[in-house]
């Protein structure tokens, strides 16, 4: 499709720490009408045998990352970048360009789609690998790290100092809040969390009116 005739739409973003309820938040953005742009699952994909972000992986990493399938155990990669920050650092570099060069696609899918004047990305890692500045209006989403923790618990999987490793592995929320054009406070009950999306639903379909204009 020519750019004359793909619809212009929105990009946004949501993002913050941990368990805070990125998901959750996004979920709600889709069921009010926004097409949904799922980062964890692009990185998923990415790192399935074949994938773009696969080989790279495992050239850093090593073949003991890999369960007998040949496929990257996600729990056994976790488990080495949680607990060192430079692996941290290298993962993220062989995984975010083919990452962002997906959502990039996506988003343009989203557009000549024309389901939705919003596309939303749900993504970690917005503010830590710059890619906020790419997108129109950014969300952060944030609550207690007493709440993260208890969340992140929950899932199981996790003993309490493998949770708080993960939870302080993550950029300060203070510097996601500095550029956030919206903020959604989830430590209250899910229909307040569900009103304050529909606040942010209808903000950001005004932002697309002003960016935007017949």
């Amino acid at each position: 499709m020519s750019d004359a005739l793909r619809r212009p739409i929105l990009r946004a973003g949501v993002t913050g720490g941990i368990a805070s309820g990125k998901t959750t938040v996004t979920a709600f953005l889709e069921e009010l009408g926004a097409s949904r742009i799922d980062a964890d699952r692009i990185v998923r994909e990415l790192m399935e045998p074949g994938g773009a972000a696969y080989g790279a992986v495992v050239e850093r990493f090593g073949t003991e990352i890999l369960d007998a399938a040949g496929r990257i155990r996600r729990s056994s990669l976790a488990a080495i970048v949680f607990a060192d920050p430079a692996a941290r650092e290298a993962l993220n570099a062989v995984t975010h360009p083919p990452v962002i060069e997906e959502i990039e696609r996506r988003f343009l899918l989203c557009a000549e789609s024309g389901h939705s004047p919003l596309a939303v990305v749900d993504a970690a890692l917005l503010v830590e690998s710059g890619f906020h500045r790419s997108i129109h209006k950014l969300i952060v989403v944030r609550c207690s790290r007493e709440t993260q923790l208890r969340r992140l618990l929950a899932r199981g999987g996790l003993d309490p100092e493998e949770a708080r490793a993960r939870i302080e592995s993550q950029a300060p929320l203070e510097k996601k809040l500095k550029v956030a054009d919206y903020v959604i406070d989830t430590e209250t009950t899910l229909g307040e969390t569900r009103r304050e999306a529909e606040r942010v639903h209808a903000s950001l379909l005004a932002d697309f009116q002003r960016i935007f204009p017949c």
